[in-house]
Order: structure tokens, then sequence, then C-alpha cells
């Protein structure tokens, strides 16, 4: 029977997105993976897990090249027993081993676990042994492309879970409140795999659903945004020809709201219309930027972010993002907050990711079974 787990998750190794421990190889070597559902592939750090030091792991003729928002890495393919808890693991799957990587694409993880689709897991077929030939990422586009099954898919596919997973998380960005943050309850959160309504100690009240629209990435058609009880400010469509077909993906790896560069500046000016300190305040204070003071920001007098979606029936649905949401508290240092709001700068070429700000205070399930296994995402209230 396939189980349902629960993961403890935390924020403090990344500095905002959430890991959890993987055991890998037959000695168990255990890592931090960024848990990430704008990818899909099963990547550990080199530096850290030596695949010929470990026994049960075979090397493969398969390497991967993959890029992120911000860097990338190459590797080779490996074939290793891989264990999320007790009991919940595969004895052979698919690792990536990067063998060459960008400054901090992992920041301090050691490696990434990808829970979107198998079209986001490609690999490169080369003549020989991957591990051993370190080829070049340039070298890699001239041999063959084939997918692999992610993880998390093998998992359901042998009957270790069910075809879904779910977040239940706090914050956006790791609390500095304290002096010890790993000691800070909202720095820590739940995975769930295999299961998600039925756990009903991890959520209140009744789920909003939000349609998959496209099953590569989370795909989600965003509508517009609503700053307080203002007009929805549409969302325009991506432009044709690109690889997606929605105009927004809802991302654990991502730690903000990254909107397309229009869209952001109108939500900005639509805060200036209520105050215009609002909107300074969002543009100077920005995650990245320095942090504002408690005292100065005042967040009570800030008004809720609506995102407007398309729901699992097709109908606009709006999950609303408390002031304290899309600010963190204590996010530059303790009492220094910090706006989890951005703008893309045009790099996504019309798309937005939304990010942990739609997830904080929630218990998000995504269950990649619905809706003819194209998959539906259901936010519900944390307890």
């Amino acid at each position: 029977m396939a189980a349902i787990v629960k993961l403890p998750i935390c924020n403090v190794v990344m500095g905002g997105a959430y890991t959890a421990p993987i055991a890998l190889g037959s000695a168990g070597v255990t890592l931090e993976v960024l848990l990430d559902t704008g990818s899909s592939t099963l990547v550990v750090d080199g530096q850290r897990f030596d695949p010929a030091s470990c026994p049960w792991t075979r090397t493969t003729s398969l390497a991967q090249a993959v890029r992120y928002g911000a860097g990338g890495w190459v590797g080779a393919v490996v074939q290793a027993p891989v264990a999320l808890a007790p009991g919940v693991g595969l004895p052979a799957t698919t690792v990536a081993v990067t063998y060459g990587e960008t400054p901090a694409v992992f920041g301090q993880a050691g490696g990434i676990l990808g829970l979107a689709y198998a079209p986001l897991d490609a690999a490169y077929q080369t003549p020989g042994d991957a591990w051993t030939a370190r080829y070049a990422e340039a070298q890699l586009a001239a041999f063959p492309v084939v997918d692999l099954e992610p993880y998390f898919a093998q998992l359901e596919e042998a009957g270790v879970v069910s075809n879904r997973f779910a977040f239940a998380t706090r914050r956006s960005t790791v609390s500095l409140a304290g002096d010890d943050p790993r000691a800070d309850p909202l720095n820590h959160g739940v995975l769930v795999l295999g299961g998600g309504v039925e756990l009903t100690e991890l959520y209140a009240g009744a789920f909003t659903e939000v349609a998959v629209i496209d099953d590569v990435w989370y795909d989600a058609e965003l509508v517009g945004l609503r700053v307080g009880d203002g007009p929805v400010i549409p969302a325009a469509a991506p432009p044709p020809g690109g690889p997606a077909r929605g105009n927004a993906m809802i991302d654990s790896g991502t730690n903000c709201l990254l909107l397309a560069q229009p869209l952001y500046d109108a939500v900005i000016a639509a805060f200036g219309t209520i105050d215009p300190a609002f909107a300074r305040a969002l543009t100077a204070h920005a995650v990245g930027g320095a942090g504002l003071d408690h005292a100065q920001l005042e967040l009570s007098r800030w008004p809720p972010l609506g995102v407007v979606l398309q729901g699992a029936d097709g109908a606009p649905v709006t999950l609303e993002i408390a002031p304290a949401d899309y600010w963190q508290l204590d996010a530059a240092g303790k009492g220094l907050a910090l706006a989890y709001l951005c703008g893309d700068g045009g790099q996504l070429g019309g798309r937005s990711i939304l990010g942990l700000p739609l997830f904080a205070g929630r218990y998000v399930v995504f269950d990649r079974a619905a809706a003819g296994g194209r998959g539906v995402i259901g936010f519900a209230a944390m307890r």
C-alpha cells in the first residue's frame, strides 16, 4: 500500500527556499536538497558525493546540463539508492552528480530535488561513461536527447507513494528574530509525500483549487493582481511560440513573487495610489536591498494583495496574500523587513513566477493525478 509520509523541512540552509535531507548511496550519505516545483531533476553536488566511493552506485552513459533562473550545472547521471525517509525510497534511481557548476547554484544545500514533470528532466546519450569523460556543456549538444523519469514520478510508479505531495510553510525567507534561526518554529514546515486533503491536522477550512494548465512546469493562468479593494490589474498572455502555455508558474524554489515587469510596474503604481510611501518602500526595500525598520513599516496600514488565477473549474479564484507575507518581518535582521515582491526586468518573456509568498501560511497540495493527470493545486489555510 502506498504510504503517506510527513517530512520536516527547513528554510535556514538556503536562506529562504526549503530543504529536506536525502540518503544517497548504500552508505547513506546524507545531503540537504532544495525542494523545487520549478524543475524536475534530482541532482547532487559532485564535491559532496563521489559515486566511485559508494557501493551499489553505477555510472552510466547519460549526462545532463540544466540552467535555472540563477546559475546552472553540468553532470553525469548515475544509478544509486536514494531515500527520503525509512521505507520511502528507491534501491536504484537516476541521480545527476555535478562535475561543473556556476558558483553558489546550490547555495548551502547539497543539491536539488525537482518535483515537476518529465519534459524538464532531459539527458544526453553520450558514447561512453559520462562520469569518466566529463563532457563540457558545449559538447553535449551533439548527442541525442532522452527524457528521464523524475524521482517523485518513480516513487509513485513503484507504489511507494500516491501521485501527490503537499507543502505546509509559514515564511518566504528565514526569520532572524532570534539568536538561533534553527530554533525558530517559523523557519520550519512540512513536506507531505503521497497525501493531501486527508491530513486535516495540517489545515483548516476549504481548499481553493487552481488549474494546472500545462504539466511541464506547474503552469497556471494568472488573470491578474488586485491591490486591496482596487480593480484587477490584468496579466498579459505570454508571447506565442514560447515553451510554456501559462503566463505564470507556481514555484516552491523561488522566495518572492517575481512578476513580469509591466505587471510589477502597474502593481507598484496601484500601491502608490493608496499611499505614495507604499510604492517607495516596496522598491527601496525589496529583497536584496536594505531592510526597513518595523516601526517605519506600519504593517497594519498595508492592503492585502489578491492573486487572481484560473480555478480548477475554469472560473477565476482569488488567493489573498497578507501584508506580512509579501513583506517579511525580521528578514534583513532582527526588526528589519524586506519586500518579497519583485519585477523580472523583462527576463521571463512576459511570464511571472509565483513563489513562496503564495505558499506562506498555507497548506498547498499538488494533486498530480487530478484533472485527467494534468493536475490541480489546492490552497487551504495552514493550522
